[in-house]
């Protein structure tokens, strides 16, 4: 499983915050696809309101996973695949070390698959000495650094074109350059060598048809297509509610999808795969595998507070408008999931204590729900999640945290509802402030529990009578 490092996200949030170059690039991907997204959903041939066609499309799906499931591994298995059901990250990297022992892999070549991130299968591979070769383009950049992705299309939008190019000048052995035409070749040579020795191609899933019995995959460069087609034995890994019932559906979904990614009509590569090369076939693998994953979605699945999430399609477009993600980055999230859908699934699935200080910070703007091709209302279960925080919930086990500030709303809503109360409180801060630091009129800090308050900004002092008495006065003397 991906190592998780969620507690870590105040001080990697600081650490983006004090970076130049990812503030600028963080800029300048939200500036271009942020505002090109909105206009290709009013461009829709349907208008905006296929994105609740598309929701109603993924939802009909979630309710029916179990049969939907059924009949997608029953087809896949009569076009002569083989489909594994993992109960978690264990099971799935086991099952794939399993099927490359048997075929005797040694190098396999992925296309960016966000599970494979989340089970930590690259690792695993590495530990039983296989080489997995990334061929995204960004992916196959954050390899050879040694990082994870920072956002779910763009994975290393983080870095430099001369990072970069110092980058490939170490690891490929390439005089330096900064050019992107020359960097791309660069890289496209080492990959091709790649694709022509991979014994295994392993890939991701966008969507799954149930009807047909095949996967499909978007990309805009070709790779997942060579991944799967090159070597001899193809295995793809599934979160369990990828799936649609009917081929139509991915019309709808696909062109949505496209969209909140990248702002396409539709990605420059989709490929369906169904099963192993039939002998009048040209290419294509010899086996094909299925890995659907389960990793804690089954419980997301069964409670109806947070089952909507499970529609998410995981194009990315609520990182390219969230406030939030737009200043610290993905690597801040601590797990392979950021920006807001990481800040609903990552609590979710590695534990609501253990990952509370992401939804705790996100804006509740709004922004992702606009932004989300099938319009999920996220801010609704970022709200659930910190009313569990609030109050504690045994199913999901979570421990009720922030009690002192809980008993300071508590406070004040009993003092909001007596006037003479409110008044006295009023009075004795008034007084109080006189022991607080003053800048130019302004409180520059408050003690804690208050302190969060002060630290970036300086607070108004309180007036020496309150609204309703100045009115009063006023009035009187009118």
């Amino acid at each position: 499983m991906a190592h998780i490092q969620t507690e870590h996200y105040r001080r990697e949030s600081r650490k983006a915050l004090r970076d130049p170059v990812l503030q600028r690039a963080l800029a300048g991907i939200q500036s271009r696809l942020g505002p090109a997204t909105a206009a290709s959903y009013r461009n829709l041939p349907e208008g905006p309101a296929l994105r609740q066609v598309g929701h109603e499309i993924r939802r009909r799906a979630i309710e029916n996973l179990d049969v939907l499931l059924e009949a997608l591994s029953e087809r896949v298995r009569q076009n002569g695949g083989q489909v594994f059901f993992a109960r978690d990250a264990g099971e799935a990297v086991a099952y794939c070390l399993k099927v490359a022992k048997a075929h005797r892999v040694r190098l396999a070549v992925k296309g960016k698959s966000m599970v494979t991130e989340e089970i930590g299968l690259n690792e695993a591979l590495a530990a039983a000495g296989i080489e997995a070769a990334e061929t995204d383009l960004g992916e196959f950049i954050i390899q050879l650094a040694g990082e994870h992705p920072s956002h779910i299309i763009a994975p290393s939008i983080h870095k430099t074109r001369v990072e970069i190019g110092r980058l490939f000048s170490e690891r490929l052995g390439i005089a330096y350059t900064d050019d992107p035409p020359q960097l791309t070749q660069a890289a496209r040579k080492a990959l091709r060598e790649k694709f022509f020795a991979a014994d295994m191609g392993i890939s991701g899933c966008n969507l799954a048809c149930a009807e047909t019995g095949h996967i499909t995959t978007l990309s805009n460069e070709g790779n997942i297509r060579m991944a799967s087609t090159l070597p001899r034995v193809h295995i793809a890994f599934m979160g369990m509610e990828r799936i649609v019932a009917r081929l139509e559906d991915h019309d709808v979904l696909f062109r949505l999808l496209s969209r909140g990614a990248a702002a396409q009509s539709l990605a420059g590569y989709v490929s369906y795969v169904g099963g192993p090369a039939l002998d009048a076939h040209a290419d294509g693998p010899e086996a094909f595998h299925l890995v659907i994953l389960d990793n804690g979605r089954s419980r997301i699945l069964a409670d109806p507070v947070f089952r909507e999430m499970l529609c998410c399609v995981r194009c990315g477009a609520c990182l390219n408008v969230c406030p939030v993600y737009g200043k610290i980055g993905g690597h801040a999230y601590g797990y392979p999931y950021s920006g807001p859908v990481g800040a609903v699934v990552t609590p979710l699935l590695v534990g609501i204590n253990r990952a509370k200080d992401l939804c705790l910070g996100e804006s509740l703007c709004g922004a992702c729900r606009d932004a989300c091709p099938v319009d999920i209302n996220i801010p609704r279960m970022l709200l659930e999640l910190r009313a569990k925080l609030a109050e504690g919930d045994s199913r999901w086990r979570v421990k009720p945290v922030g009690r002192v500030q809980k008993a300071l709303f508590a406070l004040w809503a009993r003092l909001v509802r007596d006037r003479r109360l409110y008044e006295i409180a009023l009075a004795g801060m008034h007084l109080g402030q006189r022991l607080l630091p003053l800048e130019r009129g302004m409180v520059r800090w408050l003690p804690a529990p208050a302190a969060g308050w002060t630290r970036a900004r300086n607070l108004r002092p309180v007036a020496s009578r309150s609204f309703v008495r100045r009115w009063k006065k006023q009035h009187e003397n009118a």
